[in-house]
């Protein structure tokens, strides 16, 4: 079995990576306002299955070489594939039922819990620390500050119902994101190169996403901002992004990985500002302060964590 090793510096390329991809995630929001009439299911379909077919293709070397022990993953392959397929769908409807922000934050806040209870109960690892938990609530409760300090910038149907059920698809939504980080990260644990790992989990993902579009993509390249929209949302987020985040599990586990992604909500607001046009009152800005804060925590090593990428450096 291939082992990568775990450097102090490799560790410190891994938070990189994934700060780098929350960046370019954090785009998406203020891209899709360019193509207004796309339905929102269309854009994430079209984003991470075309996005998901890139990754295969850009992979299928490593792909190629990786089928003996992709097919030893087979049921982990299809968990994986079938939360790539959840995720976009019940993330995007979950904005559109619930509101931007709180479908926003229901799906990106949940997601670290849900993957380091999966580490706990299934991987066996003790990723539930005093530090993880306080960066964690650092986290959260920048995240509500920042999420209730949004202006409401489009008219929703305010129906208590149709918001507790844009709520309970963000909480899905974060736990498909949970769930193919999880499994991502198990599948290059077992010697799979992260490439082949994200290339067939997203490969198989938009054999479940690209069908929906016939049924409502219709609007995608009715004009030429649109067809830019679209093809932004496919390659930059989605295929570069997915592909520092799949560098960056290889080198960090999948709960640190999963809470440093709440730096995308913050560059979403800073570009909804500078180029939307909304405004942030000063809480909003706190909350910001706060997933800073919390973010320094993850990203500074503390006498421990050195000392055990120290001992792994040497086995």
């Amino acid at each position: 079995m291939t082992v990568y090793p775990t450097t102090a510096s490799s560790a410190r390329y891994g938070i990189w990576a994934i700060l780098l991809a929350s960046l370019l995630w954090g785009t998406t929001g203020t891209v899709a306002s360019f193509a207004p009439d796309v339905s929102p299911l269309a854009i994430g379909a079209f984003a991470m299955g075309f996005g998901g077919l890139i990754q295969a293709l850009s992979a299928k070397t490593r792909l190629v070489q990786e089928i003996p022990r992709l097919l030893q993953q087979k049921q982990r392959l299809l968990i994986g594939a079938v939360a790539i397929t959840v995720y976009p769908l019940a993330f995007y409807t979950s904005m559109r039922l619930a509101g931007v922000a709180i479908g926003t934050v229901i799906s990106i806040a949940s997601a670290p819990f849900a993957t380091a209870i999966l580490e706990c109960l299934i991987s066996k690892k003790n990723t539930l620390t005093q530090r993880w938990v306080i960066s964690f609530g650092l986290g959260i409760t920048g995240m509500a500050l920042l999420t209730y300090a949004e202006p409401a910038t489009s008219q929703l149907d305010e129906s208590s119902t149709l918001k507790m059920t844009g709520i309970l698809l963000g909480l899905i939504a974060g736990c498909a994101y949970a769930v193919y980080s999880w499994v991502a990260k198990a599948m290059i644990e077992t010697g799979i190169q992260s490439s082949a790992a994200m290339g067939s989990l997203f490969g198989l993902g938009a054999i479940g996403l690209l069908p929906t579009l016939f049924f409502t993509g219709n609007q995608m390249f009715a004009s030429l901002s649109n067809a830019m929209v679209m093809i932004y949302m496919a390659v930059i987020p989605m295929f570069l992004g997915y592909f520092l985040f799949g560098y960056g599990l290889r080198h960090i586990n999948a709960s640190k990985a999963t809470l440093l992604t709440l730096f995308e909500p913050v560059v979403a607001a800073v570009f909804a500002v500078t180029i939307v046009g909304e405004v942030i009152p000063y809480q909003g800005w706190f909350g910001m302060v706060l997933i800073i804060l919390c973010l320094t925590i993850q990203t500074r090593e503390s006498p421990a964590d050195k000392h055990k990428l120290s001992v792994k450096s040497h086995q």
